[in-house]
């Protein structure tokens, strides 16, 4: 993407602050949070299962987002220079996100189904070594901490360098605490751009790893080990390749939101960047649906009954019309949608075939809890998922407009050559002028 433009000098821009969407935004939150408080008194089990797949749904976006900033940087992309500050502003929903998990760790047996089959079942008891609720509360706690963590430490290496282009900005750019807290121990904008750069080289792979694993553990713990006697290989990748889809979607989502706000954002998130997200979430479709039959084909051709049920169970009444419209959402519609090129490059529609997946998406992660644990008699899908879907909503969003109206929507710092790689060509010069 040599060809790709990136301007000298970017101007400091943040997402207007709106009364109109903020009020919007906390209704939305106080309606889910009524509904849901409701649902938990009602029907406690059934809440805390749509709380989980929520829980699972949201911070999925939200990691999946940061790993696309984290992943483009690492392959030193242009393409996505005014989009990448974008993806990254989901991070803002990570801390809660780690706070709304901890109530999730008092369930016990009113969740987790081998814990009562434990002390009878000989297969279970061959898994007693992983399946163990100290253990899996510390590799939760554990993974998620260290996974967040490394990327909101990666969100501060990014942002760093951006708060010395801010100072100089107006009174009202820098009315928050946040750029002074940036700068705390500044040491010129050379030394902290050659700083967060270096650092970023070593943090971004290393978050990477971390995502795949403890991604991977989210989905045996709370997902897989619903059905004890069931396994998958293929359930830790379709797991966190779902949730990187689904943070490309999301910040297709976020990005034609943003052209529609101001002209510079319409300019500079320019047809080349809604095309390239265009592809990836055309593509991803496509990847997504290869884990779900790679997965279906090994256990149909295997016909091991122990290797069959969760698959049955999904696939006949009452959750099999649920199934196939997860396939419809996920499969159907991005690829026919986005199968062309004028499409990608239309923002509102570009913008409904993300959101139709994500919907799908949404649907794929209440099956993969509500089948394992609800009681057939419970309907499938009703007020409750809805209601709890509407307050995690809130949240979300809720964080991702505190982050892009606290920090500048376009990264304001952008690289161009290997900084390191520049630095010892001009010390290599150095030192020949001495030799000389």
């Amino acid at each position: 993407m040599g060809h790709v433009h990136v301007p000298s000098e970017i101007p400091v821009k943040f997402l207007r602050k709106s009364a109109k969407h903020q009020i919007l935004i906390v209704a939305t939150f106080l309606v889910g949070l009524f509904g849901s408080g409701w649902s938990w008194v009602t029907d406690p089990d059934r809440f805390w299962q749509a709380y989980i797949s929520n829980w699972m749904f949201f911070t999925n976006i939200a990691v999946g987002a940061v790993l696309f900033a984290v992943v483009t940087w690492i392959t030193k992309a242009k393409w996505n220079w005014s989009v990448r500050r974008v993806s990254l502003s989901f991070v803002g929903f990570l801390p809660i996100s780690f706070v709304l998990f901890l109530p999730m760790l008092g369930l016990g047996d009113s969740y987790f189904p081998w814990i009562l089959e434990m002390a009878h079942d000989p297969i279970l008891q061959k898994k007693a070594a992983y399946l163990n609720m100290p253990f899996l509360l510390a590799r939760n706690v554990l993974g998620l901490l260290v996974l967040f963590g490394t990327a909101i430490y990666f969100a501060y290496l990014a942002l760093r360098p951006d708060m010395g282009f801010c100072k100089d900005g107006t009174k009202e750019e820098m009315s928050n605490n946040w750029g002074t807290r940036l700068m705390k121990g500044w040491r010129g904008q050379d030394n902290e751009e050659m700083d967060s750069y270096r650092r970023m080289v070593r943090v971004g792979p290393a978050f990477v790893i971390l995502y795949f694993f403890v991604m991977s553990i989210i989905s045996y713990d709370w997902v897989m080990s619903l059905d004890p006697h069931w396994f998958s290989t293929m359930m830790g990748p379709w797991f966190f390749m779902g949730a990187f889809w689904s943070g490309i979607a999301a910040t297709a989502c976020v990005v034609t939101f943003l052209k529609k706000q101001e002209n510079y954002f319409d300019e500079a998130m320019g047809v080349q960047q809604l095309h390239d997200i265009g592809k990836l979430t055309f593509g991803f479709c496509v990847f997504w649906a290869y884990l779900v039959f790679a997965q279906y084909l090994v256990i149909w051709y295997g016909k091991l009954p122990w290797e069959q049920a969760w698959i049955i169970r999904r696939s006949e009444e009452p959750w099999g019309k649920l199934s196939l419209i997860v396939v419809l959402m996920c499969f159907v519609t991005p690829f026919v949608g986005l199968i062309g090129r004028k499409p990608k490059m239309t923002p509102w529609f570009l913008r409904l075939v993300a959101l139709i997946a994500l919907g799908g998406l949404w649907l794929e992660k209440h099956l993969m809890v509500a089948p394992s644990v609800r009681h057939p008699e419970t309907t499938t899908l009703g007020a409750t998922e809805f209601l709890v879907g509407v307050m995690f909503l809130g949240i979300f969003l809720y964080s991702l407009r505190w982050f892009l109206s606290t920090f500048p929507v376009i990264q304001l710092w952008q690289p161009g050559a290997d900084p390191e790689a520049v630095d010892m060509e001009k010390l290599d010069c150095e030192r020949g002028q001495a030799g000389t």
